[in-house]
């Protein structure tokens, strides 16, 4: 027997494994190829102890697979939370083709989060090679719809977060192999700005611009920022308007808001949602909602860290925590279950052209896995 068929932690081996998966391009709106994916992850389970459920998708989204271990299920065990969609679109693949550099395999998908949901499925597949069982039982979850905010899932993840001991979230590492113990919470909404059209050169006083109530809001927006609390608020996209010479009767914006607590949350959402107009005749609509929780490190989250802590110490790596601006399925089982985020791979380029995953990080982190579906309790 090879030395490399005797680790079952060979980072060549699970990196074929890894390529298989980001050679099928899973952009979230071709439901099909998420479909596609989802058939290979499925007859992965069909040899373990294990039951897989397909959830049907809905709403231009693709299915969702639920894995479930054989043993533990009648009692609350480990949640892994992973997703099979990208960001990138249908063809990405002829511009950013699974290559190997180095210590750097690039593919659309790669990092964020096909090396996760993959080291996630591989340490399964090693502790069922192991006649001993751990002490909870594990489910893992695949979504179809993570990179457009879970819309399709969300319910699913949480009834599947309340009824786990621990969650465990496949999302990369950050900075270096940082392990992600808090996320902001996302918002996002829509402004409608209705005014009063007339002439921009013969009659313009008696119009009311829609526009210039836009101008209003924005800034009204703008001054919510506050970066010393961790607080953002972007206006990312604006309309309104028809021609130069007239007053406009229609604005339109959508708006990204982060907030790092509840209480920030709270704060800040009923204030945006209240927006007043500014100018007699015209009105403002503001619609939307706190789409992500905050995932704030509770003392549950904290303990579970530190285990994860000294198990990497254990393997020979240092793990630390961060918190990040951006949000995942995590932020909806944080608020009621301990949660570790970020124990996907290392690597960079999230979204990117040149999106990669380092080599050297696979073995380490897919033995963390392992150890933490050994040892949790």
């Amino acid at each position: 027997m090879s030395s490399a068929s005797a680790n079952p932690f060979d980072a060549a081996n699970i990196l074929d494994g890894i390529r298989r998966w980001v050679e099928i391009e899973t952009p979230t709106d071709v439901p099909a190829q998420v479909n596609k994916l989802a058939d290979i992850v499925a007859d992965g389970y069909r040899d373990l102890p294990a039951t897989v459920e397909r959830i049907d998708g809905r709403d231009g989204c693709g299915d969702h697979l639920v894995a479930r271990s054989s043993w533990g299920q009648d009692a609350a065990g480990i949640l892994v939370l992973s997703h099979l969609d990208t960001v990138h679109p249908l063809g990405f693949i002829e511009r950013l083709p699974f290559k190997i550099d180095g210590d750097r395999a690039f593919g659309p998908g790669i990092y964020d989060m096909k090396g996760g949901a993959y080291l996630a499925y591989h340490a399964f597949r090693t502790i069922c090679a192991n006649g001993a069982r751990p002490p909870l039982g594990i489910t893992q979850l695949f979504v179809s719809d993570e990179e457009i905010g879970s819309p399709t899932s969300r319910a699913l993840i949480e009834t599947e977060g309340r009824k786990a001991k621990y969650v465990l979230v496949t999302e990369p590492a950050r900075d270096g192999g940082k392990i992600v113990t808090g996320r902001k919470g996302v918002a996002r909404f829509e402004v409608f700005i209705k005014g009063v059209p007339s002439h921009a050169g013969t009659r313009p006083q008696d119009g009311r611009s829609a526009i210039r109530e836009l101008g209003h809001v924005i800034n009204t927006l703008e001054a919510m920022n506050d970066f010393s609390r961790g607080i953002s608020v972007n206006v990312g996209v604006v309309r309104g308007g028809t021609k130069p010479n007239v007053i406009a009767e229609e604005a339109y914006a959508e708006v990204d808001m982060r907030v790092p607590t509840i209480a920030d949350a709270d704060e800040l959402v009923p204030r945006i949602l209240g927006l007043k107009s500014r100018t007699e005749g015209v009105s403002v609509r503001v619609v939307g909602e706190l789409n992500r929780p905050p995932y704030e490190k509770s003392n549950a989250g904290a303990a579970l860290y530190e285990h994860a802590k000294s198990l990497a110490a254990e393997i020979g790596f240092d793990l630390v925590d961060t918190s990040t601006g951006g949000g995942s399925d995590g932020n909806f089982t944080a608020p009621h279950t301990a949660t570790l985020d970020g124990l996907g791979v290392d690597g960079e380029g999230a979204h990117t052209h040149y999106e990669q995953l380092y080599i050297s990080s696979i073995e380490p982190r897919a033995r963390l896995l392992h150890r933490l579906y050994q040892t949790l309790r």
